[in-house]
């Protein structure tokens, strides 16, 4: 009895150092398949995509009103960022994270390795997580960088008036989006053979979540990402007599929410992937 008492300590944390080791070769390997096979190559252009825009508003620009400034960014942002390009880039990277390697008849390497197929899905989430939120957040910066830094007074806003703070929640927000879309679109891609009309469907809840009721609202990841916006962009026209005011929700609580979400998701993900099974013929 005290044998056990004496090594079952020992071996518990034998085994947590394994399972850690496991999960840091999993991200690792989904990191290089990002960034070195080229997986999710096409998200670098929508990660990029605005810089064009900015480039060509700054050299054709000569008002440089700080807050006309600060509301094109904030427009970029919302909606090309948020409900276009980190939607449709976590479509590309999550979607295809087991779906990819089943179409290269090499997920079977994994499921028969020793590792804990909970572990598994873990590893490959928080991988794309990473390549996904690097790629994006560098976006991010680089546009808010060309947007503020070719005038004084936006000079001055980022080095002295508040401009570091807004970067900071735009970073955040990036992240929290990857977070969340990276959890839905993961069980997507475990679920549906086909994503496309599930990846559209979403689209449409994430694009036109001010229209739905308060309790769908609650149901889609930008819900969460609104309370952190450092500039808010009111509705305007036809929009703004459809849009459903929901009671706003404290930044602590759409944080907590959000991570909450993801965690659930992927925690039925790992339940998914328990029953899955491999048939490269008919997949």
């Amino acid at each position: 009895m005290s044998t056990e008492s004496t090594v079952s300590p020992a071996a518990s944390r034998s085994l947590n150092r394994t399972r850690l080791a496991q999960l840091a070769l999993l991200v690792r390997r989904e990191l290089a398949g990002q960034f070195l096979r080229g997986r999710g190559a096409w998200i670098y252009p929508l990660a990029f995509a605005p810089m064009l825009i900015l480039l060509v508003h700054t050299a054709q620009d000569r008002r440089h009103v700080l807050d006309h400034e600060m509301r094109i960014f904030a427009g970029i942002f919302h909606f090309f960022y948020v409900r276009v390009a980190i939607f449709f880039g976590c479509v590309a990277i999550f979607t295809r994270s087991f779906r990819g390697e089943m179409l290269e008849r090499s997920l079977h390497y994994l499921l028969l390795a020793p590792v804990r197929r909970e572990l598994l899905v873990v590893g490959k989430f928080l991988g794309g997580v990473l390549a996904a939120t690097a790629v994006f957040e560098a976006g991010v910066v680089a546009c808010f960088a060309v947007m503020f830094g070719h005038f004084p007074e936006g000079s001055a806003f980022v080095g002295h008036g508040g401009g570091l703070g807004h970067l900071g929640a735009y970073v955040a927000i990036t992240a929290l989006a990857c977070l969340g879309y990276g959890a839905v679109f993961l069980a997507v891609g475990l679920i549906f053979k086909n994503p496309t009309l599930p990846a559209l469907v979403l689209f449409g809840l994430e694009s036109w979540s001010a229209l739905l009721p308060s309790l769908l609202q609650r149901l889609t990841v930008t819900y969460y990402l609104k309370p952190l916006a450092p500039v808010t962009l009111p509705a305007e026209g036809w929009a703004a007599l459809l849009t459903v005011v929901v009671e706003p929700t404290p930044v602590w609580m759409a944080v907590g929410g959000l991570l909450i979400f993801a965690a659930v998701v992927v925690a039925l993900s790992s339940v998914k992937v328990r029953t899955m099974q491999i048939h490269y013929t008919t997949d």
